[in-house]
């Protein structure tokens, strides 16, 4: 995959090891989250709002109320900030001033685009849902013609973005490996626990496949 070009806006300076500018880095990140941040000024006043989205190739979609305030604001082109971010473990050194976080994130700054083809509106959609849980789309009453006129979908370039990623044990300094303190890596991850039938359910069906097979079994 290609590298996307280093901005003033998306440079890392500090630790700037931990950058990662190849679109197969961003993308695989983007794909694994479940939610973005979406960060803009309204009124001399800094926003930030917690949204769903889906990817389809350089594009990153959000979707929400045609009456939304929030979406209203971002759709007239001003430059957001996007970001999206994984914890996969917490880092416990020797030391409190070198703990630190193993992560995953992508920061990236687009101006938004009202979609208006139909058919990119519904494939953005279908991406949506299918960032929630795969296979959901084709199991579902799809939208409406008055629920669709009723939905905003925003597309993003993902054309200014870039990774910054930790991962592996503590660096502490040389002279506290002797202090005797365990040190290491606490692994996280989300994961999914037992499905809760919905008590209005009306049928009596199975959890679907795609699913249950997210549940870990543990023993």
């Amino acid at each position: 995959m290609a590298t996307l070009p280093i901005t003033e806006r998306t440079k890392i300076s500090r630790a700037a090891k931990k950058g990662d500018y190849t679109e197969e880095t961003i993308y695989s990140i983007l794909d694994e989250g479940l939610f973005c941040h979406v960060s803009y000024v309204e009124r001399e006043t800094p926003m930030c709002i917690p949204t769903g989205y889906g990817r389809i190739g350089n594009k990153l979609y959000i979707h929400g109320s045609v009456g939304s305030h929030f979406m209203r604001a971002i759709a007239d082109g001003r430059t957001v900030c996007l970001s999206v971010s994984l914890i996969d473990g917490l880092v416990l050194a020797r030391s409190a001033f070198s703990h630190s976080v193993n992560y995953r994130s992508v920061v990236m700054f687009a101006k938004g685009t009202v979609v208006t083809d139909e058919e990119e509106r519904w494939d953005s959609l279908i991406a949506i849902t299918e960032q929630f849980i795969s296979g959901r789309w084709d199991n579902v009453r799809l939208p409406s013609k008055s629920e669709m006129q009723k939905t905003m979908i925003i597309s993003f370039p993902l054309e200014e973005a870039s990774a910054k990623t930790r991962s592996g044990p503590p660096n502490d300094d040389q002279e506290d490996y002797d202090f005797p303190v365990w040190a290491g890596v606490l692994p996280l991850k989300l994961q999914a626990q037992t499905p809760i039938t919905d008590p209005k359910m009306q049928f009596d069906l199975p959890v679907p496949e795609y699913v249950s097979k997210l549940v870990v079994n543990e023993v």
